[in-house]
């Protein structure tokens, strides 16, 4: 194998291939990113029986041939590389890397064990690409960081008729996100649950490849999706197990909430939150005309700020842990977030504040994005 590739190219194509490599393999070779050269392009992939990432770039292809070499060193490599053009080669059992004058020699791997990497022959729909990139910023943030319970550690798609629907949650709080889908090959309903790692990275590879193809494949052998967009695909097995009914926790129409400006709140919110210990929630007082915070931190440390607000029903008091209501504010993308607040039967505990986002403040709501937030009880 010997092949010639500008470097910026060939750094970008490495940094893709190896991104979603695992911290800790299972086997060595699976930390390995496998380059075959052959016609005017050289591939490059990585997969470690979960996830896979693939990608083709043009060049100079002077011998056919694969190799396996360290994913991580070689990514290393390829962004310190002096601006010339790179020659790779494999000699023997090293593979050599040339780039102006600098000269590296890596080891490689077995290639004959590397495993295959899975194919991929249909598209079950496609999305826009900056749209899709959008809604998966706005929902993975929600999904839980904790394995003990795996399946709230995805994304679950759902799928039907001409929409997507993104879901993520940590049980204390629901983001959900809608968007516009083109079915292909005839594909119906279907839903998927993708581990938001994977989501994440897609929506910041894909973000620029004008539409993303997905394809949602379970044939009882394998049940995996796949993501394409230009001249990269990457793939993952589904995580295994039922997702929780959280769309049922939304309310069918909220009549007592308040409109905000939204970067006012969330600048407010910063503030007055300095002040708090860690896990420590801010007070909100809704009243006709503004919104009072106010946090009590160690050592007598307190914070008070008004904020102007539009209130629509009753007064309303309820505290929120401050980072998870930034991310549900920012995720907004709108000048002005509505802030819904819902009942349950004890007067004393607040239900769960709806986020939405709105244009101005007389608009009605977007319903295309919401932000489904518990509350703290009452601090007394």
């Amino acid at each position: 194998m010997r092949f010639t590739v500008n470097r910026d190219v060939f750094s970008e194509a490495v940094s893709f291939a190896a991104k979603l490599l695992p911290q800790r393999p299972t086997q060595p070779l699976l930390s390995g990113v496998l380059l075959e050269a052959a016609g005017d392009a050289v591939t490059l992939s990585s997969f470690d029986y979960e996830v896979s990432s693939r990608t083709s770039v043009t060049a100079q292809v002077a011998d056919a041939g694969r190799a396996l070499v360290s994913g991580r060193l070689l990514g290393e490599i390829a962004q310190r590389l002096p601006h010339a053009d790179v020659e790779v080669s494999l000699v023997e059992s090293r593979v050599q890397v040339r780039c102006g004058s600098a000269s590296f020699s890596l080891p490689a791997m077995p290639v004959e064990e590397y495993p295959q990497i899975p194919k991929i022959d249909s598209v079950s729909g496609i999305v826009p690409a900056d749209v899709f990139a959008e809604a998966i910023a706005q929902v993975s943030l929600a999904a839980s960081k904790d394995d003990v319970t795996p399946v709230i550690t995805g994304v679950q798609f759902e799928i039907s008729e001409n929409a997507l629907t993104l879901t993520a949650t940590d049980r204390y709080r629901v983001a959900t996100r809608r968007i516009d889908w083109e079915a292909q090959d005839g594909s119906g309903d279907l839903t998927a649950l993708v581990p938001s790692k994977v989501v994440t990275e897609v929506g910041k590879t894909f973000s620029n490849a004008g539409q993303v193809q997905v394809s949602i494949i379970k044939d009882g052998e394998r049940e995996l999706v796949a993501f394409t967009g230009g001249n990269k695909t990457v793939t993952s097995l589904l995580i295994k197990g039922n997702y929780p009914p959280v769309g049922r926790l939304f309310p069918d129409g909220i009549d007592n909430y308040a409109v905000i400006n939204t970067s006012d709140l969330v600048e407010a919110v910063g503030r007055v939150g300095l002040v708090l210990e860690r896990e420590a929630a801010l007070r909100f007082s809704f009243v006709e005309g503004q919104v009072t915070l106010e946090a009590a931190g160690s050592e007598t440390a307190q914070a008070v700020e008004v904020v102007d607000a539009h209130l629509v029903g009753d007064e309303m008091i309820v505290s929120l842990k401050p980072q998870f209501l930034l991310d549900g504010l920012r995720s907004t993308h709108a000048e002005f977030a509505r802030v819904g607040f819902t009942r349950t039967d004890n007067p004393g505990k607040p239900g769960p504040v709806l986020i939405t986002s709105q244009r101005s403040k007389d608009d009605a709501d977007e319903q295309s994005f919401r932000y489904l937030l518990q509350p703290n009880l009452l601090l007394r």
